[in-house]
C-alpha cells in the first residue's frame, strides 16, 4: 500500500479533490498547511503597508491506495493541481505498511 500525499494551491485543492472522488482510494485525508519551497514566500500590502509572509498557504491532501494504482493516482492528482508558475506544490509518494491496512 502507498500513501500518496499532495501539497497544492488552496484555490486547486477542489479540482485535485474532485480527482480524488472519481479514483478509488482506500482513504483520504485533507488538512491546512503552510510552508515555503524554492519561492520563498511573498511581499504583500495590508492596509496601506507591507510586509513579508514567510509560509504560504497550501492544502495537503493524503490519499492510501493499492501498489499498483500510485503511479497512476500521481500523475492524475500532479495533472489537477499544477498551474505552470512556481510555487504549484509537490506530491510525495511513500510505502505504508501496518496490520489491517487493506481494512477499510
Amino acid at each position: 500500500m502507498k500513501q500518496i500525499t499532495a501539497l497544492v494551491r488552496p484555490f486547486r485543492a477542489e479540482a485535485v479533490l474532485k480527482v480524488v472522488s472519481d479514483l478509488d482510494v482506500n482513504a483520504c485525508l485533507v488538512q491546512e498547511a503552510k510552508g515555503y519551497s524554492r519561492q520563498k514566500g511573498y511581499l504583500d500590502r495590508y492596509v496601506g503597508s507591507e510586509y513579508s509572509m514567510a509560509f504560504l498557504p497550501k492544502v495537503e491532501i493524503s490519499v492510501w491506495v493499492s501498489d499498483q494504482k500510485a503511479n497512476d493516482v500521481a500523475e492524475k492528482l500532479t495533472r489537477a493541481a499544477r498551474t505552470g508558475r512556481i510555487g504549484d506544490g509537490k506530491v510525495f509518494i511513500m510505502d505504508v505498511c501496518w496490520p489491517g491496512a487493506m481494512e477499510f
